[in-house]
């Protein structure tokens, strides 16, 4: 069972990852479509919008597959690289949607929601990374499982937005201001109740050259 929802939440992550990239033909779409037109014209927003897909596609793709422990105990090495880049689209993806959070669409509750989850991922991927230069493997896998349930928040938003607009029946603008925190919230909370289900090792002494 638990095989089986890795390997769904993987090929969810993925299929994300690979349908967000039809973004970077660089047309109005998706939730392009909301903003304002002065905004869109903006080669700064522009930028910024085009890094947090890009990063966000790479967490989403890499993130998945440290968490196949067979994968993970035989391929250390692939672990820890991909480990690297899964770190580095994260804190890039987050500082981007940061930065345009603050043009949510939906206003204030919308930028606080979205403003929330990029500090969230900020901080639990800093704090993944922190761990395992500290060789402290359990606060490492920890920290991991907090960063990718925000990582895979990408992919609950595009379940939520849906089910709110075609299934609800409610307008886009006040759907994507539940969903800015819907998608991420819940993440968190079933995250912890998985981190509080384990019975974690404080520390676990690694080869020197284990950290990243």
């Amino acid at each position: 069972m638990k095989k089986f929802i890795r390997v769904l939440v993987a090929m969810l992550a993925v299929g994300v990852g690979v349908a967000s990239l039809r973004y970077l033909n660089f047309a109005i779409q998706g939730v392009l479509y909301s903003k304002d037109a002065g905004l869109l014209q903006n080669i700064a927003y522009r930028a910024v919008f085009y890094a947090h897909v890009v990063f966000g596609v790479i967490a989403l793709v890499s993130g998945p597959f440290q968490f196949f422990p067979h994968w993970r105990q035989q391929r250390l090495r692939w672990h820890r690289a991909l480990g690297k880049v899964y770190v580095v689209a994260c804190l890039a993806g987050g500082i981007a949607g940061l930065l345009i959070a603050f043009f949510a669409t939906g206003g204030l509750v919308s930028s606080l929601g979205f403003s929330g989850l990029a500090l969230g991922w900020l901080y639990s991927t800093t704090r993944a990374w922190r761990s395992i230069r500290q060789k402290n493997v359990s606060a490492h896998h920890r920290w991991m499982i907090r960063s990718f349930a925000l990582t895979f928040a990408a992919v609950t938003l595009r379940i939520w937005l849906p089910l709110f607009t075609f299934g609800f029946g409610w307008p886009f603008e006040p759907s994507y201001r539940v969903i800015s925190w819907l998608c991420w919230v819940p993440n968190l909370l079933l995250a912890e109740w998985i981190i509080a289900r384990k019975n974690w090792t404080e520390t676990v002494p690694l080869p020197a050259n284990t950290a990243l």
